[in-house]
């Protein structure tokens, strides 16, 4: 799906902080945002008229948008209602944000710990759609302090991971617009390597040292990160 110009329709789920500030560069570089969270549109007047997103409810932020972001607490996708996608573009790319918090906030999720799945096949599954990882080791503050043009020597580059490679174009060419590089960490199955608890987690480099962060990982999730 190339991107036309920069009208795409962007549903983005959840308003938190990360949310919050992709809605803002999202709609800063002129696409057609609308915003959902559990608690309903009437909560997002503020942020909508400060950005000129549209708040909406989540079946109505997905409808026809060309990308959807999930960007909600881990324990909460199981929760979104089945077949949400099935409203969107045919050739959706959706993102997904989420970090698997155990102790922290999401407790324990059987089919990470107990079968192995990475944090975003996990995703998959609960939403019956192919996603790209992205932003989830991202400090929500960074997405507006961190920009930068193309070319530039200070420019943060990002881990996306996905096996939809149109989806992961689509991804990175939204990254370019919002002013971050991508480097690609693969498929689903490889995603660990940006989960928290690993090297690239919080790190805001360019592409190069991200790369080397992402080869250092280890697959084995430390003591802080199970349930």
């Amino acid at each position: 799906m190339p991107l036309e110009g920069h009208d795409m329709k962007i549903g983005i789920i959840g308003a938190g902080n990360i949310g919050g500030n992709l809605t803002r560069r999202f709609t800063a570089v002129g696409h057609d945002v609308h915003v959902a969270n559990s608690r309903g549109p009437q909560t997002l007047t503020a942020l909508a008229e400060e950005t000129g997103a549209t708040p909406a409810t989540i079946e109505d932020a997905v409808r026809d948008a060309q990308v959807v972001v999930v960007t909600i607490p881990l324990k909460a996708v199981a929760n979104l209602p089945k077949g949400i996608l099935d409203t969107a573009a045919a050739d959706v790319a959706v993102i997904d944000t989420g970090n698997y918090y155990p102790q922290q906030r999401d407790g324990k999720i059987a089919g990470i710990e107990d079968d192995g799945l990475t944090e975003s096949r996990w995703t998959e599954q609960q939403l019956g759609h192919e996603v790209v990882k992205v932003f989830n080791g991202t400090y929500a503050q960074d997405i507006l302090d961190k920009p930068r043009p193309a070319g530039d020597p200070e420019r943060v580059a990002l881990p996306i991971s996905g096996d939809d490679t149109a989806a992961k174009q689509v991804v990175t060419a939204l990254l370019d617009e919002i002013g971050f590089d991508a480097v690609d960490n693969g498929g689903q199955d490889d995603s660990w390597r940006q989960q928290p608890g690993t090297p690239v987690y919080g790190l805001a480099s360019d592409a190069t040292a991200v790369r080397k962060a992402l080869a250092e990982a280890s697959p084995e999730r430390t003591a802080e990160w199970r349930a």
